[in-house]
């Protein structure tokens, strides 16, 4: 049985993590743990004309086979699902360039935060 108060703690502090990338590489954090009617979205980050839908796998037992099953096509339609639901009530940001990045932290083997741009697209 998962300990998912221990689960929870790797998550957030991943999370907090990936924030911090995004900020030190000019990015604003529109938004953490968005959640929309189908799934959540970790972080919604906005660079310029770049609006960043982000997942965060914390992964400290992990390798990057575990983190391509993490991420199957169930869960990028419901954060791409997600992202359309915050497009639809953010107008403001419905004239941007759309990414969908994942940011892998504390998997050995990759540096401690780990950014895969364009992960995954709609298509």
């Amino acid at each position: 049985m998962k300990n998912t108060g221990n689960t929870k703690i790797l998550g957030l502090s991943g999370e907090s993590e990936a924030a911090e990338h995004y900020a030190k590489n000019a990015f604003e954090i529109v938004q953490r743990n968005y959640r929309s009617p189908v799934g959540e979205i970790d972080i919604i980050a906005l660079k310029g004309d770049l609006l960043v839908f982000s997942e965060v796998k914390a992964l400290p037992n992990g390798n990057a086979e575990i983190l391509a099953h993490e991420l199957g096509k169930r869960k990028q339609r419901k954060i791409i699902e997600s992202a359309k639901y915050f497009l639809k009530n953010h107008r403001q940001y419905s004239n941007k360039t759309i990414r969908f990045d994942v940011v892998a932290v504390g998997v050995p083997g990759l540096e401690r935060v780990h950014l895969i741009e364009n992960a995954f697209s709609e298509n």
